[in-house]
């Protein structure tokens, strides 16, 4: 049986401190019948912003990316908080386009001070985007944001959350497979939701290529064997859906883009939510 007492018994509210492409504040709040109310352990993947993650708050987790600096933000933030609210406090004091350029281009070796920059370029970057070249570099413009603090911030309680988590720099299949019976996984893969064509799979290219689509599907597949509870966003694509058709229940729902840099790729778009 399911544990009851997964969930923090008193919960406060929790901003994801990351913006991040494909978060999904929304489905949490439009959709909350989604969501199981009992589960032993809570494992994600693909972590980006972690919104899901904030709002159940459970007593224990996996929390998995294939980025490592992502990871290494939420490790510097559970380990020494107050190190990173800090440089953080200087970073807001000192920012400018010429500063933000300079951070940009440094590279820290200590887990604190790469934290403090990995939040510092999401808050001031073009659209809180991430990106990086072929040599691995982030390469984004400086955006219009200049607040590095905000007032939704509290590091102190998103440290004491992540306390029962753990963090690991994994592909998505090992996660999956630690995954068993009542454990509840979430999966957010990479994907784009305005393309239902060849401009599905072009997107994915440079993400998550369609061999990963199917390598997923078979991985979920597999947990569902094993009593998972899986709830799994997607693209609301023809081809996602023959994946998962035959082996769960499938739902589409709205959600509003706003992180496309044209502002005809923004507004309205359907997603899939594959779940058991």
């Amino acid at each position: 049986m399911p544990r009851k007492n997964n969930y923090h018994i008193t919960k406060d509210k929790v901003v994801p401190f990351l913006k991040w492409a494909g978060g999904k504040r929304w489905l949490i709040t439009q959709y909350p019948e989604l969501f199981p109310k009992n589960f032993n352990r809570y494992i994600e993947p693909f972590l980006g912003s972690g919104a899901v993650f904030f709002h159940l708050q459970p007593q224990k987790a996996i929390l998995s990316d294939i980025n490592r600096d992502l990871i290494d933000t939420y490790r510097g933030i559970k380990t020494d908080w107050e190190s990173v609210w800090n440089i953080l406090k200087k970073y807001h004091k000192d920012h400018s386009e010429d500063y933000y350029y300079k951070i940009r281009s440094r590279n820290f070796d200590e887990l604190k001070k790469g934290a403090a920059r990995f939040i510092y370029l999401n808050r001031t970057c073009w659209n809180g985007l991430y990106r990086v070249n072929r040599e691995g570099v982030f390469n984004v413009p400086i955006g219009t944001k200049t607040n590095v603090i905000l007032n939704t911030d509290d590091f102190g309680k998103i440290s004491r959350l992540l306390k029962g988590a753990k963090l690991l720099v994994s592909d998505f299949e090992i996660i999956v497979q630690k995954a068993e019976k009542d454990d509840f996984l979430f999966v957010d893969p990479p994907y784009t939701v305005k393309h239902d064509d060849n401009g599905f799979i072009k997107y994915n290219d440079r993400l998550f290529q369609w061999e990963d689509q199917i390598r997923l599907s078979e991985c979920l597949l597999a947990a569902k064997k094993r009593g998972v509870k899986i709830l799994c966003t997607n693209a609301n694509n023809l081809l996602i859906r023959k994946l998962y058709k035959n082996n769960f229940f499938i739902k589409r729902v709205n959600r509003h883009s706003v992180i496309a840099g044209n502002s005809l790729y923004r507004g309205s778009c359907k997603e899939l939510v594959i779940y058991t």
